[in-house]
This record gives C-alpha cells, structure tokens and sequence, in this order.
C-alpha cells in the first residue's frame, strides 16, 4: 500500500545510515514499511473498537476523522544505522556510551504538542542499530529480518505513547507486540503466551 494513499494515513521516510551491507539490507526499507503500517493499522483498529489514543492529541476532535474514527495524517522516520551512530545518539540522549538495539524520540513527548493547522503531525523517529540487530538475531536464532520488523513494531509503539516501565504496561505492550507481528507472519518473540491479560487500554502508561 502506498504510504500517502488516504486510506493508510501515514508517511514513512527512511534513511539507511549504514554502508554495512547484510542479507536483508535490499530490502530494508520495505520491511521497516511494512512493520510500520501494521503497528498502525493496529492502533487505527483498536480504536475503531473504542480504544484510547496513547497519545491525547491523536484523540482529539481536530485530529479525528468522525466518519471513520481513525487517526489522521501523521508522519514518522526510520533510519537504520551503524552501532557507531546509535551508540552515540544512546550517550548523548540516555547517557548510555553503548549502542543499542533501537531508539524512539517521540515528537509527543513535549509539554506543547507539535500541532500545525493543515500540517501532517510528525510522531518522531525511531532508530535501528544495524550490526546489534544482525547479532541479536543470531542469539535468538530467528531470521535478520524478523527481528528487525520486531524492533520496528516495537519502536513504532513508542512513539505512539506505549512503554515498559511498569510490569503491567510491559506485559500490555508485548501482547501488543505479538498481535502485530502475527499480521506480518512472524511468530511469537517472546516464545509463548502474553503473561496477563492483553487489555492495553488499562494496562499500558503514556509518556508525560
């Protein structure tokens, strides 16, 4: 589906930081695509269902198409980097001097929501560490691309005011994952049942 067809709402820009060429990197892009289409497809379908938005002002009347009740027109930014690149963003950002396996600057994280009349909102950028994912991928013995269509979902949801700093909204936001990822084919990554009810709507926090 093209990203800037009206029935998906969403554009996708991405940047490949790395000249590290592995196995999946040809098709990078579409997978990031297709991993970020599904997290918002599924956001769009919970609320349909009368889900909350994560995030208020993608809740609010002037963001809200009354017809068809889903979120309008957003945009977001993927890069895939070298560890080199995260692990510096990592440290400046999170005082962390290590690469990690992705980052998630959220636009809405702000007191003052990044709202322009007639203007896409911007949701923020998530970041992929190109040689963490490849390694971990090996760790756990799954396929380069699964895992970082994973750390994609797992990235998008960030940006969409998920988190896992309380066991509760953790568990809310794996059973998330897993529900994601299975629209695109990939099985469970944390190799068995949600613990807890997948109830997101009580269980997962927003970022003030």
């Amino acid at each position: 589906m093209d990203d800037n067809s009206p029935s998906s709402c969403l554009t996708i820009d991405i940047r490949i930081e790395t000249d590290t060429m592995y196995g999946f990197l040809p098709e990078v892009e579409a997978l990031c695509r297709a991993a970020a289409q599904a997290t918002w497809a599924e956001e769009n379908a919970r609320k349909k269902h009368g889900a909350l938005a994560r995030r208020p002002l993608l809740a609010s009347p002037e963001n809200t198409s009354t017809e068809e009740n889903v979120l309008s027109d957003v945009e977001m930014t993927i890069v895939v980097a070298d560890d080199g690149f995260v692990q510096a963003l990592n440290r400046d950002y999170r005082g962390k001097d290590e690469p990690t396996n992705v980052l998630a600057f959220a636009a809405l994280d702000g007191p003052e929501d990044p709202l322009i009349p007639g203007e896409a909102l911007m949701l923020g950028d998530v970041i992929i560490a190109v040689q963490t994912t490849v390694h971990e991928a090996e760790q756990k013995a799954v396929s380069p691309a699964d895992h970082l269509r994973h750390l994609v979902v797992h990235g998008v949801l960030h940006l969409l005011g998920y988190d896992h700093e309380k066991d509760s909204a953790a568990e809310a936001m794996e059973c998330l994952e897993v529900r994601i990822l299975a629209r695109l084919g990939i099985a469970d990554p944390y190799a068995g049942p949600c613990a807890g009810p997948c109830d997101t709507d009580a269980a997962a926090t927003i970022h003030p």
